[in-house]
């Protein structure tokens, strides 16, 4: 990899970690929040549900605008960054669990879309044969930048005031990395959202059907990601008494980070096998390994901890392959218009999944809750097995 190309490459994989330790913040001090504020499970649930709302506006805002396009995708990214950042950090003269804190939590996310989206419009600027693998290695970086407010948070202990401080000049410092990334050779404008993308989207079956794997993953994704430290608290609490909590953080810290090392592989291996094929086996490990941690819900919490870190380690790994299927089989005037419509309808989906989750523990328990996230892995799985067997019909020549 020439040096101009690594040295980007890696200062957007460093922007994108510090920039995502903004979005589960919310989750990651959520105990010290609920005890000092008094909250109850709705205002809990609000707090990390208006950053899927704030993302889904912010994207398809950017994507209609064409923000991105009109402006350097660099000065974009920095002022999405600094923005989210300031908002992070206002939480800290906020009411705890107010309305004002939900909507700092929406304009965070609203902020990170300026970020997500736009940190891979750069980087896949940079090549064009091993776009996978560096698609791989962004979503990898998202990742581990979604992990990093748990461990931050295990490391503060019971202050959070602390881990929302480290968090916002984190963000602020990756928004500086990113404008210092250079455009490369293959930078190109991509289209703004096409209401003509709808009409393609359905009559497209390969792209429904990827759709369709991809809503399934977003219904586990991010309600794992959002409250697996919450559910791992309470059934370490028994066991390990005032160590549950600093533990649980630790384990999903752990479990969100070593599936975002896992990315880049999957990507490899992806462009061995297919990419339908990656995604389908590792919704079969995540949906297995939610089976298995219901199951094992209160039990040995080293029998919980493996079981949450094989879940963590398969339930990412498949992400960057959807909208790699989406764009290799979209009409290339609508391949921008449909990966925003993909992106927004994940995220509203997650919307809905994590404000329901604690709502459902409250409900009917923990260990029913975390069985039920396998429904999307499920769903997926026969998604991508009807789109490798349509696959199989076409010319080889026009296949995925």
């Amino acid at each position: 990899m020439p040096g101009g190309k690594r040295r980007s490459v890696l200062l957007l994989a460093l922007a994108a970690v510090l920039s995502m330790s903004l979005w589960f913040v919310s989750a990651a001090i959520l105990p010290e929040i609920v005890a000092e504020g008094a909250l109850g499970p709705g205002r809990a649930a609000a707090l990390s549900s208006a950053v899927q709302i704030g993302f889904v506006a912010g994207a398809l805002a950017l994507a209609v605008h064409g923000t991105a396009d009109r402006y350097d995708p660099r000065l974009v990214l920095l002022l999405s960054a600094l923005v989210a950042a300031g908002a992070n950090l206002a939480l800290l003269v906020t009411p705890l669990g107010g309305a004002a804190q939900i909507g700092l939590r929406a304009l965070t996310g609203a902020g990170l879309a300026g970020v997500y989206p736009v940190g891979m419009k750069i980087l896949v600027g940079w090549g064009a044969r091993d776009r996978g693998a560096l698609v791989g290695l962004f979503v990898g970086a998202i990742t581990v930048g979604s992990a990093l407010p748990h461990l931050l948070a295990f490391l503060g202990g019971p202050d959070w005031r602390a881990t929302v401080i480290a968090t916002s000049a984190l963000a602020a410092l990756g928004g500086l990395l990113g404008a210092a990334a250079r455009l490369g050779p293959h930078h190109a404008r991509s289209a703004r959202f096409d209401p003509g993308a709808l009409r393609v989207a359905w009559a497209d079956r390969r792209v429904r059907l990827a759709y369709a794997g991809y809503l399934g993953h977003m219904w586990e994704l991010y309600a794992f990601w959002a409250w697996i430290g919450a559910a791992l608290a309470v059934s370490f609490a028994p066991r390990l008494g005032g160590d549950a909590v600093p533990a649980a953080r630790l384990v999903t810290f752990a479990a969100i980070a070593v599936g975002g090392l896992l990315c880049q592989p999957a990507g490899r291996l992806a462009d061995r096998i297919g990419k339908a094929r990656v995604a389908e086996i590792a919704m079969q490990v995540s949906g297995s390994a939610s089976l298995a941690t219901a199951l094992a819900f209160g039990g040995p919490v080293w029998l919980l901890a493996l079981l949450v870190l094989v879940w963590g380690a398969a339930v990412i790994p498949d992400s960057a392959q959807f909208s790699a299927l989406v764009a290799d089989a979209a009409p290339g005037e609508h391949a921008g218009s449909l990966l925003a419509l993909q992106t927004a309808l994940g995220f509203t989906l997650t919307f809905f999944t994590v404000q329901a989750v604690p709502l459902v523990a409250d409900l009917l328990g923990w260990r029913m809750t975390l069985g039920l996230l396998a429904l999307g892995p499920a769903g997926g799985i026969l998604a991508m097995r009807r789109l490798i067997a349509f696959a199989e019909t076409i010319p080889r020549a026009d296949r995925m």
